[in-house]
């Protein structure tokens, strides 16, 4: 921990179980700066950080990553998977059809109303994964 209580990246790595290396530490800290990344510029912004790193060592980090549940992977239909590190919380994303820019949203109302399912079929449902899909800002402008 560092001074102020704050946990380090590094001390988040060794909390979930995985040993840290510069590699993990600039990679989380590339996806946590940078919204909903994908593949390229996770290992563009990770070589910017500490040199070379190859495809492979950023699939197989983010897998880790991911599985500990310190990134979250973020699907949505017809795109690359993209990733972030907002984890934790049960939010949605808005993906506009023109550009696809990727933005976060919260539940709609109170506390995850969105996990009670119409009909759960006998399922115990934990977690909801909700897009929504329109124009951005930008490309609602550039339409009209």
């Amino acid at each position: 921990m560092t001074g102020s209580g704050t946990p380090t990246t590094a001390d988040e790595l060794r909390g979930v179980g995985l040993r840290v290396t510069a590699a993990r530490v600039a990679l989380l800290e590339t996806v946590r700066a940078g919204g909903h990344l994908g593949v390229e510029a996770i290992a563009s912004g990770v070589r910017d950080r500490v040199g070379h790193i190859s495809l492979q060592a950023v699939y197989e980090a983010l897998h880790a990553l991911t599985a500990a549940g310190l990134v979250r992977r973020v699907e949505p239909p017809g795109s690359p998977a993209l990733y972030e590190g907002r984890v934790g919380d049960n939010h949605h994303h808005l993906v506009c059809r023109s550009c696809g820019v990727v933005a976060d949203v919260d539940c709609a109302v109170g506390h995850a109303p969105c996990l009670t399912a119409s009909d759960d079929r006998g399922f115990s449902i934990d977690e909801a994964e909700v897009v929504y899909w329109g124009l951005c800002p930008a490309c609602s402008t550039r339409s009209s």
